[in-house]
């Protein structure tokens, strides 16, 4: 019975870069992943400090009275009990371009929490769709 050993190649010194001792370092992946991590959560967190604000919501109701000159916007805003909000009004015709836009404050009566408003916003040409862009707290 004859034996064959299993022995490891030799490769000739610097001729095919340093070899790797077979260990995966993860360490560095690691810490690049944790790092990652925490620069999403700071900007989640700062954006929705910026951007997002649950006390102020709006929903567009329609449109109507639509010419050359305006549009009318229909819309309902959520309120802190007795609040105001101001909020961004715009127009856009069939191609969806910008054709008016309008900042308007709206209060709601007493210690309600919704507002049902209605507001022209001039265009310069005819308007196909009314938006709500965005609401925040007066002030």
């Amino acid at each position: 019975m004859s034996e064959t050993r299993a022995t490891a190649p030799v490769f000739p010194p610097g001729r095919y870069g340093r070899r790797r001792d077979g260990r995966r370092r993860l360490l560095l992946p690691a810490l690049l992943a944790l790092l990652i991590g925490i620069a999403a959560v700071f900007l989640v967190v700062r954006l929705y400090g910026q951007y997002g604000d649950p006390d102020y919501d709006a929903q567009i109701v329609g449109w109507s009275d639509v010419t050359d000159k305006q549009m009318t916007v229909r819309f309902k805003v959520r309120v802190p009990a007795g609040g105001s909000a101001t909020c961004g009004l715009r127009a856009r015709d069939y191609g969806g371009a910008e054709v008016g836009r309008r900042t308007v404050t709206v209060s709601a009566a007493g210690s309600a929490t919704t507002i049902d408003a209605s507001e022209v916003v001039p265009t310069t040409a005819k308007a196909a769709v009314g938006d709500v862009i965005r609401c925040a707290a007066a002030g």
